[in-house]
C-alpha cells in the first residue's frame, strides 16, 4: 500500500467489480457485502495513513464476514485432560448414534405414532423396552437432563411433603445448582439426617413420619468424603423406606450401565444394582458415563413413573426425535459389551492406553516444535487426565502430552489465546509456567497437524 489522499480509496463499485468480491456476494449475499465493504473502507478511512487498494478493502471484507458467520459452537480439539468436560460439551457420540440422529432430522419419524395400530404413540416407548432390558427396572421415562430428572421425580412423589435426604448427600453440581435448591423448587420440605460425614439407619427411621413423601439418597459423584464415615447402603435403606410405606429414590447421578472395572477404571455403582437393591425410582444421565447425548433417565416401579409421566412438568422436559434417536442407537451398542469400547467414543478415550498416547506425543512434537515461533519451547511430558463431569472425583488416568513454554516476556496468556484463535480452536491448561496439551482426546493426529500452520497467521505468535 502506498501514502495517497483519501480520495484515492477504491470506491464500493469497484471494489464489487472484483472477483474476490464476486465470491463473497455468492457466498454472503449482495447486501452484507456492500455492507462489509463499505465497513472496510471507513475503517481505513479513519485509520489515517497507507490506503488499501481495491484487492486489499475485498480481503478486508472477507475476513470480517468470516469472522461474522464464524459459528462459536464449533469443533475444537479437547486437550484439557478432562474426557467429560462439562464447558466442551460432555461426551461424544458414537457413529451410530450420529447417524441416526441424522436421519431423524432428514425426515419424518413416527415419534408419537404407532406404526402398528396406526393410532397415536408414545415417544418414551422407543427407549423403555431396552432402558428396562440393561437396567432390570419394571418401567422406565426419560427428560432432558438428569436435574430434570431428579426434580420431576421429587414433585411426583412428595409435592407438599417431606422428602428425607442424608447431609452428607446434599451436594452441588456444575453452575452451583444445589439439591437443596432442587427440592424446593421440587415442592417437597427438606429433612435433613444425620451428620455431613455419618449417617446411621436410625437417622433415617426417627425422621421418617406421616408428612414423609418419600426417602432420597444420591450418589455422590462428584466429591468424597473419607475418613470417620458411615452411610446407609442402597439395599438397607429401601427396606427402611419400605417399613415407612414411601418410595426410595435413588439418583445415580453420572450413572453407568456396566462394571466400568472392566476397562481398568474404578468401579461405580450401576444402574442395575440400584434396582436390585430396591431403589423404587432410579435417576441418571445420558451425556456422561453412559456416552450419549445429555438426557435423564428415571427407571423403576411401573406405577411410579406412569405418576411421573401425568405430571404436567412432564411435556416441558421432553426430549425431541434427534436425541430420541441418538440415545436409542447409543443404548442398543450395550447390548454387545465386547466391542463397546470400540465404538463408544466415551469408553473408547477414557480406557485408552498411556503408551498410545506416548507414542501419539511423540510423533506430534516435532510438528508443534516448527510451528511455534524462535524461542518457544516443546517437550513431552506425563499428564493425568480427569473422567470429567463429577464423576470419580478422585480418580485420575495415567496420560502424556506436550508442554510448551514461553521465551522470557512471552505471556501465557497470549499463547492460550492462540491456539484457541486457530481455524479449530485448542484448548488445553496452563500450569506451572507452561502450557499443556493433554493429548488423551486427540484422534485426529493429521487434522491437529494440519491445524498449527495458523500459528504463525497475523492473529497467530508470529
Amino acid at each position: 500500500m502506498a501514502k495517497a489522499p483519501l480520495r484515492a480509496l477504491p470506491s464500493v463499485d469497484r471494489v464489487l467489480g472484483l472477483a474476490a468480491a464476486a465470491a463473497l456476494v455468492e457466498r454472503f449475499g449482495r447486501s452484507e457485502a456492500v455492507d462489509a465493504i463499505r465497513a472496510a473502507l471507513a475503517e481505513a478511512r479513519a485509520a489515517g495513513g497507507a490506503l488499501p487498494g481495491a484487492a486489499d478493502v475485498a480481503a478486508m471484507a472477507r475476513d470480517a464476514l468470516e469472522r461474522r458467520h464464524r459459528d462459536a459452537l464449533r469443533p475444537l480439539f479437547n486437550l484439557t485432560g478432562t474426557v467429560l468436560h462439562t464447558n466442551l460439551g460432555r461426551a461424544l457420540l458414537a457413529e451410530a448414534a450420529i447417524e441416526a440422529a441424522v436421519a431423524a432430522m432428514r425426515d419424518a419419524a413416527a415419534l408419537e405414532f404407532d406404526l402398528e395400530t396406526g393410532r397415536r404413540g408414545e415417544r418414551d416407548g422407543h427407549l423403555r423396552e431396552i432402558l428396562c432390558e440393561l437396567t432390570g427396572a419394571e418401567d422406565a421415562t426419560l427428560v432432558n437432563n438428569n436435574a430434570a430428572a431428579v426434580l420431576i421425580a421429587l414433585n411426583t412423589l412428595g409435592q407438599g411433603r417431606e422428602a428425607i435426604v442424608s447431609r452428607g448427600e446434599l451436594i452441588e453440581i456444575g453452575g452451583a445448582f444445589r439439591m437443596p435448591d432442587i427440592m424446593a423448587r421440587a415442592g417437597v420440605r427438606l429433612v435433613e439426617v444425620g451428620t455431613t460425614n455419618r449417617t446411621h439407619p436410625g437417622d433415617y427411621r426417627t425422621a421418617l413420619g406421616p408428612e414423609t413423601g418419600l426417602v432420597l439418597k444420591v450418589h455422590t459423584s462428584n466429591y468424597r468424603i473419607e475418613g470417620f464415615t458411615a452411610e446407609v447402603a442402597g439395599a438397607a435403606l429401601a427396606a427402611i423406606a419400605r417399613e415407612g410405606g414411601v418410595p426410595l429414590l435413588n439418583d445415580l447421578g453420572s450413572g453407568t450401565l456396566l462394571n466400568l472395572s472392566r476397562w481398568g477404571l474404578k468401579r461405580e455403582p450401576t444402574v442395575r444394582e440400584a434396582v436390585e437393591e430396591g431403589a423404587d425410582l432410579v435417576t441418571f444421565s445420558g451425556d456422561k458415563l453412559l456416552g450419549g447425548p445429555q438426557a435423564g433417565f428415571i427407571v423403576g416401579r411401573k406405577d411410579l413413573i406412569a405418576a411421573i409421566n401425568r405430571n404436567p412438568m412432564k411435556r416441558a422436559l421432553r426430549v425431541d426425535k434427534v436425541r430420541i434417536a441418538a440415545l436409542a442407537a447409543t443404548l442398543k451398542l450395550y447390548r454387545d459389551p465386547d466391542r463397546l469400547a470400540k465404538r463408544l467414543p466415551t469408553l473408547a478415550l477414557l480406557s485408552r492406553k498411556v503408551v498410545e498416547i506416548e507414542a501419539l506425543a511423540r510423533r506430534v512434537e516435532p510438528h508443534l516444535a516448527a510451528a511455534l515461533p524462535a524461542g518457544f519451547g516443546v517437550a513431552l511430558c506425563e499428564c493425568r487426565s480427569q473422567i470429567g463431569s463429577g464423576a470419580l472425583p478422585l480418580d485420575t488416568l495415567p496420560s502424556a502430552g506436550l508442554r510448551i513454554t514461553a521465551p522470557r516476556g512471552r505471556d501465557l496468556d497470549a499463547l492460550s489465546a492462540a491456539f484457541r484463535a486457530l481455524p479449530r480452536p485448542v484448548i488445553g491448561y496452563v500450569r506451572d509456567g507452561a502450557l499443556v496439551l493433554d493429548l488423551r482426546c486427540l484422534t485426529d493426529e493429521a487434522g491437529f497437524i494440519a491445524n498449527l500452520s495458523a500459528l504463525r497467521a497475523p492473529h497467530g505468535l508470529a
